[in-house]
């Protein structure tokens, strides 16, 4: 069971994700919160798997319950839950280690879909929404230099597989891809796989076009 928590400020759209995720076998709704710092609270009671985060909420705001969830929850994955596009809360919520987005009017089995690729550390990304990303978000500064297989497996990470894809398309153990994706990011200096795999496409080292499409495309 994948376990979610809700967090956004108004009931109806608290409603509405509810009705259709209770309709999924495979996720279990485990808390609702109505502002951010709740969110960060029943996270840290519940340790969900995932949450689904508004960005503009109030007591605190989305990216900085995601920040806070990210910091004390590392295997808690966030999917930012936004209505505008080009909102530069999305590109914070990215910073502070969100793996994905979604716009709230997203069909209910992407967004399911979503919330599955999250749960197993699939970056999603669509090529619209990584071009956008890239022009925001900086390249670490005087990085440490990866090894070949590091830079193998962020390649393959960028093109938003699983660590178990990662270990069969490179015939490697899944606990070291585990022990690979935290050295990347250690040397790079970024706090999620979805800044690692914006890093791989701002220097070259994937193209647009094999980035997985993921909610949004």
């Amino acid at each position: 069971m994948i376990r979610v928590l809700i967090a956004d400020d108004h009931s109806v759209v608290r409603q509405g994700l509810r009705m259709f995720l209770e309709l999924e076998a495979d996720i279990e709704l485990i808390g609702e919160a109505s502002n951010g710092l709740e969110a960060v609270e029943l996270a840290r009671r519940f340790n969900p798997d995932v949450v689904l985060m508004d960005l503009l909420m109030p007591e605190m705001d989305g990216v900085a319950a995601t920040e806070a969830i990210r910091k004390t929850l590392p295997d808690t994955q966030v999917v930012a839950l936004t209505s505008v596009l080009e909102d530069r809360a999305i590109l914070d919520a990215i910073r502070v280690g969100a793996i994905s987005y979604l716009l709230k009017d997203t069909e209910s089995d992407k967004l399911c879909e979503a919330i599955r690729a999250a749960a197993a550390g699939e970056v999603r990304l669509s090529p619209e929404v990584a071009a956008r990303l890239m022009r925001e978000v900086s390249a670490p500064e005087s990085p440490e230099t990866l090894t070949d297989r590091e830079t193998d497996v962020l390649r393959v990470l960028a093109r938003g597989l699983s660590n178990n894809e990662i270990a069969e398309e490179l015939c490697i153990t899944e606990a070291t891809v585990k022990t690979h994706v935290s050295s990347i990011l250690a040397k790079l200096g970024l706090p999620s796989r979805t800044r690692a795999a914006l890093y791989a496409l701002k220097i070259g080292l994937i193209a647009l076009d094999d980035v997985d499409v993921g909610a949004d495309g």
